[in-house]
């Protein structure tokens, strides 16, 4: 069986590329205020070592923690499109 890809028309690829355009500004707006947003990359787990000239950071509890919250926000709106 062979699989054959959808035909794009113009008005879906213009949804496709607003709905990219609005993922780009809410990345963009958590760059800007990531540093005001508390326990961001300060939670237990988090490796951060400092040397003379040498920063090695490692966030792997925020990284989950984040991995989680996002699973659950798709998870919602997959549910809310049934």
């Amino acid at each position: 069986m062979r699989l054959r890809p959808r035909n794009l028309n113009m008005q879906s690829l213009g949804k496709i590329v607003v709905i990219f355009g609005f993922i780009m500004v809410a990345v963009g707006a958590l760059m800007m205020f990531s540093d005001k947003i508390p326990y961001l990359g300060k939670l237990p787990g988090d490796i951060n070592i400092k040397k003379d000239n040498f920063q090695l950071f490692i966030p792997i509890t925020t990284s989950i923690v984040l991995s989680v919250l996002l699973s659950l926000v798709m998870w919602i709106i997959s549910f809310m499109k049934k």
